[in-house]
């Protein structure tokens, strides 16, 4: 079954971001680096981009999925857009962002394959 498990959010200034969403989430992230800030609150990933103004000013949420290049191909087959194909992004893990038919951004990940 696909489920949201991360949203990114765009964060030109990161300490600015930091400060917010640790108060608003009420803990540390688990990593913080110059490309990514990443919290896990339960199962749910937050993360913020600092190059996130590159694909629009809100979240996107990224849906985990067990097999990215199929999914891609499904949702362009019925009216999404490709805005960044699979990318392995760390470790072995895959995400890709679509647009769906109206315009908004979604975005898929893969787990990395043992």
């Amino acid at each position: 079954m696909n489920n949201v498990s991360l949203i990114v959010y765009p964060a030109a200034d990161l300490a600015k971001a930091q400060r917010f969403f640790r108060e608003l989430l009420g803990t540390d992230p688990y990593y913080a680096g110059d490309y990514y800030v990443g919290y896990r609150i339960g199962e749910l990933e937050i993360g913020l981009d600092p190059n996130g103004a590159n694909y629009g000013s809100g979240a996107i949420p990224f849906w985990t999925v067990s097999d990215i290049s199929a999914s891609i191909k499904a949702l362009v087959d019925a009216g999404g857009t490709v805005v960044q194909d699979a990318t392995d992004v760390g470790n072995g893990m895959l995400a890709a962002r679509l647009k769906d038919p109206s315009g908004a951004l979604v975005g898929l990940r893969q787990a990395p394959t043992a």
